[in-house]
């Protein structure tokens, strides 16, 4: 990951302000882009961008292309004359009555039908240059793109029911019922292709801004894939089905560990690795270009599941049954340099109780670590622990936390043991007041290459604003700025420290300017 030293802010765009229930495209995130800018940042991180299923994880989604139909600016929209703004104007109540949170619910019902209006709406006359360009953007993704959205329109048809619960010819893809299919739902079909055409056309206008303006996007990528997704119902083959039922046979998931006692069964469907070896890892690769076509580089989340996974029994009832299996390795990581090139642009998410064998495999390839502050203090802990600030390698991406922990005040206040705050007070010499920018002051002023905070951080806030708690099903994913609540008293603060530890953008040039083009 090509990057001198500097530092960036964690930040989805669902938490963006802005007047429709969710954050989006609109004038807000071009405004978050400017903060960015004020601040000397050179990195935002986001979370994986794409159409979240019920539970509303980003970590859970429908496609590893697809992007997030409630990012869609409708704003923009409106003024490309797609949409009525009349429409916007009558937004029932429910859609602008909290802008702190999001209502999922909420915006399902309401966003979604405006999309479809929109969609409708490209065949108007005045439009025909826009649906020639619409025209284009499918022919040149249909080979991930015609998939998803017969996959999206049958699951409407089902009323959302998972695929492998659609009748047999469905399910099994028998070509002569796709194909009836496609004609009887074409208009739902070309909907979903219209909005991942405007997904994409907005999201790129965006990172074009942040990119012209210095600002590198750090996407994510799970390394699984949900079960109800177009990616499992295409590629069956390369997953471990009943091929006869396309029931999982078993199911990821991680170990007892720090953020759950039964650990987490997640309940993805795991790769048959033979098989994706055997086609030298096409579906693998083309995910990563497909990312790469979205972000400057990207995290893969449990980088430890390339080096060996848990694999859980699909009828377990808990994580506990699971046992560990290896995975493709290093093979897989020479594929990826053979289309790629050495320099890879991922940072490995090696948090957790992580084998030897895993940090081997990292350094193999020359991939950054993650070390997160929160994790740092505590029973055994002392000066010698990995993620105190001052044992990082120059070679990483350092945190004050991630969207799985409480935010720093939070963790203070509430999380964190006696022992782990009497830890932090004694290792940066405070009383513990102002202590989130006493964490976000510890990575700045660390060697680590790349330093990140959480936007909560930023704002010192406390437990209410944590985006994701592990093994809880609801209240995740919602959390939003307020209007205003980005201020200039805190964008001053966060460039003064950005400047102070020498991590401000463009120091010497282009951060990704090479010494010959100099």
């Amino acid at each position: 990951m090509n990057l001198e030293r500097c530092s960036g802010v964690l930040l989805h765009p669902t938490s963006l302000p802005g007047r429709y229930g969710i954050g989006s495209f609109d004038r807000e995130a071009y405004e978050w882009i400017e903060f960015l800018i004020k601040t000397e940042q050179t990195v935002w991180q986001v979370l994986p961008l794409g159409p979240t299923s019920f539970g509303d994880s980003p970590y859970q989604s429908f496609s590893t292309h697809a992007g997030n139909p409630y990012l869609i600016g409708l704003q923009r929209l409106a003024s490309e004359g797609l949409l009525d703004p009349q429409e916007l104007n009558d937004a029932p109540p429910e859609v602008t009555s909290d802008p702190g949170r999001v209502d999922y619910g909420v915006i399902y019902n309401w966003k979604l039908g405006l999309l479809r209006r929109a969609a409708a709406n490209l065949h108007l006359p005045n439009n025909a240059g826009k649906l020639k360009e619409f025209q284009k953007f499918c022919a040149k993704e249909a080979k991930w793109l015609d998939d998803y959205a017969l996959f999206m329109a049958l699951k409407d048809f089902h009323q959302g029911c998972p695929w492998n619960e659609w009748e047999a010819k469905l399910r099994d893809r028998e070509p002569q019922a796709l194909e009836k299919a496609r004609q009887d739902l074409a208009s739902a079909v070309e909907a979903y292709c219209f909005i991942q055409w405007v997904f994409t056309t907005q999201w790129n206008e965006l990172r074009a801004y942040a990119n012209a303006n210095g600002i590198k996007i750090l996407g994510d990528i799970p390394i699984f894939v949900a079960m109800d997704s177009a990616d499992a119902w295409a590629n069956p083959e390369l997953f471990y089905f009943d091929m006869n039922t396309k029931q999982p046979t078993c199911v990821a998931g991680v170990p007892p560990d720090y953020f759950a006692v039964d650990g987490q069964l997640w309940g993805n469907p795991l790769y048959n690795w033979k098989a994706m070896k055997s086609k030298r890892y096409a579906w693998w690769i083309a995910r990563i270009e497909s990312a790469l076509s979205r972000y400057d580089m990207v995290r893969i989340d449990h980088f430890r599941g390339f080096d060996e996974y848990w694999e859980i029994p699909a009828s377990a009832p808990t994580a506990r049954e699971g046992k560990w299996v290896k995975g493709p390795g290093a093979d897989f990581f020479r594929a990826l340099q053979k289309r790629f090139g050495k320099d890879l642009p991922i940072v490995a998410e090696d948090l957790g109780d992580i084998s030897d064998s895993v940090y081997e495999l990292r350094d193999a390839f020359h991939l950054p670590g993650m070390k997160v502050l929160q994790f740092a203090f505590g029973a055994g802990c002392w000066g010698g622990h990995q993620f105190l600030p001052h044992n990082y390698p120059e070679y990483c991406v350092a945190y004050t936390g991630t969207h799985d922990n409480d935010t720093a005040r939070g963790w203070y206040e509430q999380s964190s043991s006696n022992e782990e705050r009497d830890h932090f007070r004694r290792y940066f010499a405070t009383d513990g007041w102002d202590m989130a920018w006493t964490m976000i002051r510890g990575i700045f002023a660390s060697h680590a290459r790349v330093a990140i905070v959480p936007v909560q951080d930023i704002l010192d806030l406390g437990s209410q604003a944590r985006m994701n708690k592990p093994g809880e099903a609801r209240d995740n994913w919602t959390w939003r700025i307020f209007p205003g609540q980005l201020n200039e008293f805190t964008a001053n603060r966060l460039r003064e420290m950005t400047l102070l530890y020498g991590r401000e953008r463009n120091k010497r040039g282009n951060p990704n300017q090479s010494k010959k083009d100099k």
